[in-house]
């Protein structure tokens, strides 16, 4: 039967006690996280969010003793008693409290537990399903308090920085209203106003915008977004971003903040950040890495070689050439190694990607050249493509054909497979880069129309304005991309500031003047008040703390997340409603409640 915690006060945390510490009475309160009974002696584990403590039961004490040999995992207890210093052979070098134990004089059991529904103490895999469903079981385990603390740890860092930069610190509504272009909304339908929805905010742009026309000049929210779209390892339904405005901004103004930021962040695990980041066009991120959001870690930059294949007798390489397509390759460094089959391996790979082919040359340690093209080529053809595209001895050359993004976009993901396999992807490596000059819109061929690559509120380079008349598919955007590993961990852009130029850009995205004022009209009325240049960025926050804590999924960095199809585990969410709530929304649904318990289910 639980106890109460009556006066016991604690006065140290199960990570605190040190050698100094020897002799001092003291109380520890937590969870029981392993038990070993040797008979005579009874050594208890406690455990709080700060570690773990040896505690240890003995002596003459045979009630102390009974009530110790009662409790099991996951019992909360409290024990007072007195530190000691561990003999030199049970020092536990693992522990930061394991030169020492404390000799306990008395035991409060201050709850008991149920059986776990797995192992809290070892970080042993148990699938995800378990996990979310206890969640609060799961968030018990070391590793993923760890990364609870560093998540707390870089949103301080993240505060104190942009306070001390001038930003002021301001909320933004949840519930506004739908201007869907791009993800799903949240919907959410009014009690008061019948038939009609907010929306959750898929981000604070409009506001955010909308505070610069107010003369805040400098804002930062870490906030809540939302967006009803398929998942993966890096998505969820609810994610948190750091959110920036700057009014009187240049891409030069956002990137000299950020990247002092990043340097904050990075020195909480104690990385060492180097500034600045490089800047790379869309068009060369295309082309040489075949991403947006390239990876620059492996090296292996791909390159054009299709000045090899103009005059080629290599007919297949040399029509496409003429025909206006590209020919493009990497090269493999340390690759003498690979045999026939491995490299032939790669090319099957590549044609279970959808390429038509992959050719490939190399030279070996030596100085002898093969290549799976070497009959149409020759000896001096081979070369003289392995010499353009400095491929040196001991490296292989790996070659596709075809149109210019999908060509480099094939070879990019074989780049990137074979990194991982060449253990080039160190995670300990922190390579960060701006892409910059992003499209500014992308034709959507079933909409039949273009689209906006980033949101309809970027605004066009000033070099390119002109081409928004004549050719606004090449016109290019102030925006840019954060990108480090492969991973965009923040994008944001320069705004439109003018409302002409904002009617503009709606009418190139073929949003009628009705429609513009139906979803944008308060924005763009606001644009009519005086508004300053501005810009800013968005930071996902979830991505930034798994890549720090090295986690492949931003759900290990989240309290309470959301399962790959959006349902949260633990507390059986989303669910069924009774009738007189959707009486109370004036809504129907067309699932009865049994099926939808049971689809849930």
């Amino acid at each position: 039967m639980a106890e109460q915690l009556g006066n016991l006060t604690r006065t140290h945390t199960c990570g605190a006690l040190r050698p100094d510490d020897v002799g001092a009475d003291v109380v520890l309160l937590g969870w029981v996280h392993r038990v070993r009974d040797l008979g005579g002696l009874l050594f208890i584990d406690v455990r709080d969010r700060a570690g773990v403590t040896q505690v240890v039961f003995g002596g003459d004490d045979e009630a102390l003793m009974g009530k110790a040999k009662k409790l099991r995992s996951e019992f909360v207890v409290g024990v007072s008693g007195h530190v000691q210093r561990r003999s030199a052979e049970t020092v536990n070098a693992k522990l930061a409290t394991g030169e020492v134990e404390v000799v306990v004089r008395s035991l409060v059991l201050l709850n008991e537990a149920r059986t776990p529904p797995f192992p809290v103490a070892d970080d042993t895999p148990v699938s995800e399903d378990v996990r979310l469903k206890y969640r609060y079981m799961d968030l018990r385990r070391p590793r993923l308090q760890a990364n609870i603390i560093l998540r707390h740890r870089v949103t301080s860092v993240i505060r104190q920085y942009f306070d001390a930069n001038g930003f002021l610190d301001i909320e933004t509504p949840i519930l506004t209203k739908s201007t869907p272009e791009g993800a799903r909304d949240y919907l959410v339908p009014s009690r008061v106003h019948a038939g009609e929805f907010f929306a959750l905010p898929q981000s604070p742009q409009l506001f955010k915008q909308i505070l610069m026309i107010a003369g805040m000049d400098r804002y930062v929210q870490i906030c809540r977004c939302f967006r009803d779209e398929d998942l993966r390892a890096d998505r969820q339904p609810e994610f948190t971003q750091v959110d920036v405005e700057m009014a009187f901004a240049r891409p030069e103004t956002i990137f000299a903040m950020i990247e002092p930021l990043m340097k904050a962040i990075f020195a909480v695990t104690g990385h060492e950040i180097e500034t600045p980041f490089p800047r790379m066009p869309y068009a060369e991120a295309m082309a040489k890495y075949g991403s947006d959001k390239p990876d620059l870690r492996p090296g292996m930059p791909i390159q054009d070689v299709r000045e090899g294949f103009r005059e080629s007798s290599f007919r297949v390489f040399k029509e496409i050439v003429a025909g206006g397509g590209t020919v493009r390759g990497f090269v493999v460094k340390n690759a003498g190694g690979y045999s026939r089959s491995e490299v032939d391996g790669i090319v099957d790979q590549a044609k279970a990607m959808g390429a038509a082919g992959l050719v490939w040359a190399r030279r070996s340690e030596d100085g002898a050249v093969t290549s799976s093209i070497m009959k149409a080529l020759g000896d001096a053809g081979v070369r003289s493509l392995l010499d353009a595209a400095s491929c040196g001895n001991g490296e292989l050359l790996l070659v596709a054909a075809g149109e210019p993004d999908a060509t480099s976009k094939l070879l990019g993901q074989i780049r990137l497979n074979l990194a991982k396999q060449k253990g080039l992807l160190n995670p300990d490596t922190h390579a960060f880069t701006w892409v910059v000059d992003f499209p500014l819109l992308e034709w959507d061929g079933e909409e039949k129309r273009y689209v906006a690559m980033h949101h309809p509120f970027t605004s066009p380079l000033d070099e390119d304005m002109a081409k928004l008349d004549t050719e606004p598919g090449a016109a290019r955007a102030k925006a840019y991309d954060l990108v480090l590993n492969g991973s965009e961990i923040g994008g944001g852009s320069i705004r439109i500031h003018d409302a002409t130029m904002q009617s503009r850009i709606f009418s190139l995205l073929n949003i009628s003047p009705e429609e513009a004022k139906l979803r944008f009209g308060f924005f763009v009325e606001a644009l009519e008040y005086g508004t300053p240049p501005h810009g800013g960025i968005a930071l996902g926050l979830d991505r930034i703390v798994a890549i720090l804590a090295n986690e492949s999924s931003i759900r290990e960095v989240i309290a309470f997340p959301k399962t790959a199809t959006a349902a949260d585990l633990m507390s059986g969410a989303p669910s069924p409603v009774d009738d007189r709530q959707l009486r109370d929304l004036h809504l129907q649904t067309r699932t009865r409640p049994e099926r939808a318990r049971a689809d849930h289910a």
